[in-house]
């Protein structure tokens, strides 16, 4: 019996764990999202966070929960963002060619909020750069870069996670097989590759 009651435990010492994780990355969210909107700094969520609010739309169980917190927005205002993040506690590093915030001095890199420039490249090797910043077809609390845009910047990265976020799309009924059309090669034949092998 107490072999039962000592796993029961650890297990719910494990959730909490897990639940404190989530909870710390939506805080994180919300909090950059507060401070921009506030200042009135144009920006877009991208990324994991911008897959999950748009699979929400058709399948809440479908989310899938991400560690960062990718952010667009324009390279001009990177200095008022430093301004405003650094005011409210959050440090400004320059990693591996990224703009990153993080929460404070004992966060990790993986951790942080991400800036992505608008209409720049994210890597040389990229085909197009980050889209512009312009208005969310969604998101009342922080904005949302629109669909088309999102899927764009998946086809583009092309890392295995973006492969598995564009893969939640299409589970989750957001996009379909009619949207290859939307794209030019390389991109259409990415999407039509997913398509055509899901697994």
């Amino acid at each position: 019996m107490a072999k039962t009651l000592d796993m029961d435990t650890q297990q719910l010492e494990i959730l909490a764990r897990i639940v404190r994780a989530e909870e710390k990355v939506q805080l994180r969210l919300f909090r950059v999202s507060r401070l921009l909107n506030e200042a009135q700094i144009p920006y877009a969520i991208i990324g994991g966070h911008a897959v999950a609010a748009w699979v929400a739309t058709k399948d809440e169980s479908l989310v899938r929960a991400t560690r960062d917190v990718d952010v667009l927005v324009k390279p001009e205002d990177i200095a008022r963002i430093r301004e405003v993040l650094e005011a409210d506690g959050f440090i400004y590093r320059h990693v591996a060619e990224m703009d990153i915030f993080l929460d404070d001095s004992d966060a990790k890199v993986g951790d942080a909020v991400h800036l992505i420039f608008s209409g720049r490249k994210v890597r040389p090797d990229h085909v197009l750069p980050a889209p512009d910043v312009d208005n969310s077809g969604i998101g009342e609390d922080f904005s949302v870069i629109p669909l088309e845009s999102l899927v764009r910047t998946k086809l583009v990265a092309w890392r295995r996670k973006d492969q598995v976020h564009l893969l939640d799309l299409l589970g989750a009924g957001v996009i379909d097989a009619s949207w290859t059309h939307r794209f030019q090669e390389p991109l259409c034949g990415r999407l039509q590759e997913l398509i055509d092998n899901p697994e």
